[in-house]
C-alpha cells in the first residue's frame, strides 16, 4: 500500500535538503531567468529533477506544477496535483544564508491537503495535512492569539506599508522580513510573528505548503482582498497574501479595504 501523501512529501523534502546542501556555500552556477523571475541555480534544477522523478513515479496520476518545470496545463484535468518550489529563497541560498526552504504540497480540487516546508540548513521541518495539526519537527504549533494590528509583528516588505495600500489607515506594526515566503507562512503558524502581508501577486509554489500549515495552526489565510485561496489555477498566482489569527486578520482587512471586511 502506498505511503500517505504527507509521508511521501516529508521523505522527498529531506532528500531535497541533502542535495541542496551539497551546493550551499560552494558557489553554485547561477542563471538569471529574466524579467522579474529572479535567479536560478544548478542546485534548484538538481532538486527539481530529483523531486519530479521521485514524486511522479510514486503518484503517476497526479499533476505537476513546479517553479522550475515548464508548465503543462494537463495538470488542470488532474484531481490531485503536486505544487513544488524546489528552493524557496534562492537569493538567500546564493548568498550563503541558512533561511532557504523546500516547499512541497499536494492540492486536491483546488485545496491543499498535504504540505511540507523544510529548511535543511536549520534542520527544521514544518508539516500539515487536511484535518490534522500543524507541526514543527513533530510538535504541534499554533498561531498567535493577537486580535489587533497595532503593535503586531509583521513579516512584509516596506513597499507594502505605503499609505496607498491602506484606505483605512496604515497600522502601527513592527516590521521584519525573511527571504523565503514559505518560511514566513510557517513563522506565523508557530506564533513567532503575528501576521504576514504581501500585496504583490504570489506564485502558488511559494505559498501552497505554508498556507495549509498556517491554516492548521489556527491562522486565517487569504489573498490581498480577503478572498479564500484556490490552487492549481490556469495562471497559478494569488492576488496577494494576508495571514494572521482570526481577530487580527479581520482588523487587517478593515484597514486594507477601508470599509470593513468583504
Amino acid at each position: 500500500m502506498p505511503a500517505p501523501d504527507l509521508a511521501l512529501l516529508t521523505e522527498a523534502a529531506r532528500a531535497a535538503g541533502e542535495i541542496a546542501l551539497t551546493w550551499w556555500k560552494r558557489d553554485p552556477q547561477v542563471w538569471d531567468k529574466g524579467g522579474t523571475a529572479g535567479p536560478v541555480t544548478e542546485a534548484d534544477l538538481a532538486v527539481n529533477a530529483m523531486l519530479e522523478t521521485r514524486l511522479r513515479a510514486a503518484r503517476p496520476d497526479y499533476g505537476w506544477l513546479s517553479e522550475e518545470t515548464a508548465d503543462d496545463l494537463a495538470r488542470l484535468d488532474c484531481e490531485r496535483v503536486f505544487i513544488i518550489d524546489p528552493i524557496d529563497g534562492t537569493r538567500g541560498f546564493i548568498a550563503g544564508e541558512p533561511h532557504f526552504a523546500h516547499a512541497l504540497a499536494v492540492a486536491e480540487r483546488g485545496r491543499v491537503v498535504a504540505g511540507v516546508v523544510f529548511l535543511p540548513a536549520l534542520g527544521r521541518l514544518y508539516s500539515a495535512e487536511a484535518g490534522g495539526p500543524a507541526l514543527c519537527d513533530g510538535q504541534p504549533i499554533r498561531a498567535s492569539a493577537r486580535a489587533e494590528m497595532d503593535g503586531a509583528t509583521v513579516l512584509t516588505t516596506a513597499p507594502n506599508m505605503v499609505p496607498d495600500h491602506w484606505p483605512g489607515g496604515v497600522p502601527d506594526l513592527k516590521r521584519s522580513f525573511r527571504a523565503s515566503l514559505a518560511w514566513r507562512l510557517c513563522l506565523v503558524a508557530e506564533g513567532r510573528h503575528d501576521t504576514l502581508i504581501s500585496f504583490r501577486d504570489c506564485w502558488e509554489w511559494d505559498i501552497a505548503a505554508g498556507a495549509l500549515i498556517a491554516e492548521r495552526a489556527g491562522a486565517v489565510v487569504s489573498d490581498g482582498r480577503g478572498e479564500a485561496l484556490r490552487f492549481n489555477r490556469p495562471v497559478p498566482q494569488s492576488a496577494g497574501l494576508m495571514v494572521g489569527p482570526p481577530g487580527l486578520h479581520g482588523d487587517l482587512l478593515v484597514r486594507r479595504l477601508g470599509t470593513g471586511a468583504a
